[in-house]
């Protein structure tokens, strides 16, 4: 079990605020709220003028999903847990202390138009790579990257992607970033630039994002296990070298 804070069986999973324990009930909760809030986030992120930056993605966490997490729109390192957090065994995530650097270098990236049209894989990588929040990651950066998109004149088709392809793309895009990895899988999804008036409904309808997957489930460290800095050192060495 993700536990994080360490008192699941009084507080439920992360916290939350019905204490739920079982995991098929969260799931149907986080994805209630998230498309609760859905058009309140794309109505924020609009108001937005200049770059968008790291307050603003926090504050698009905590407008979808503050009212099942009373932590939301705070990162691992704000709420000093979670240091070391690992998908399986196959990825090891951005330490806490630097995920708002990771996340912050994709939102500069994004944020120049002409890399963002030409490496939107890139940025999504950096942000997958820095995983910043005990969860609702991929719904938050999604909402966000596709507001980058929107102001680079262009979508992502993400209703014709394949779950299971684009996961597989964003985790090699995660071991071996700058390889444009995740840019190839994406361009054959792009589109024109999309009317806000459809974001929420094209959002909703994109396939898995309810998180009903076999997604391996996250694995927290505690900070003094060896072997867990061990291998993040050598993950955060192999994404350098490669």
């Amino acid at each position: 079990m993700f536990d994080p804070f360490g008192d699941y069986e009084t507080a439920g999973y992360l916290r939350n605020v019905e204490k739920l324990k079982n995991s098929e009930i969260i799931k149907i909760q986080e994805h209630v709220f998230f498309e609760a809030n859905l058009e309140d986030a794309i109505a924020y992120l609009k108001t937005i003028n200049g770059p968008i930056a790291y307050d603003h993605f926090l504050k698009v966490h905590q407008i979808l999903f503050g009212e099942f997490y009373p932590w939301s729109g705070q990162d691992r390192h704000m709420l000093g847990v979670g240091r070391l957090i690992s998908k399986g065994q196959h990825i090891q995530f951005e330490a806490a202390e630097s995920c708002r650097r990771a996340v912050e270098w994709g939102l500069e990236m994004g944020n120049d138009v002409k890399t963002m049209q030409a490496k939107p894989g890139t940025v999504m990588g950096m942000f997958a790579w820095g995983h910043p929040f005990l969860d609702g990651n991929g719904r938050t950066m999604l909402l966000v990257h596709t507001e980058l998109c929107s102001r680079a004149d262009f979508s992502i088709d993400w209703q014709s992607s394949v779950k299971g392809s684009y996961l597989q793309s964003l985790t090699q895009e995660i071991q071996s970033p700058g390889k444009g990895i995740l840019d190839a899988y994406l361009k054959p999804f792009v589109r024109p630039h999309q009317s806000i008036q459809h974001w929420a409904e094209s959002i909703k309808a994109i396939p898995g994002l309810d998180g009903n997957s076999n997604a391996m489930p996250n694995i927290v460290y505690l900070n003094s296990d060896a072997e867990a800095n061990k291998r993040y050192e050598e993950f955060k060495r192999m994404r350098q070298e490669n």
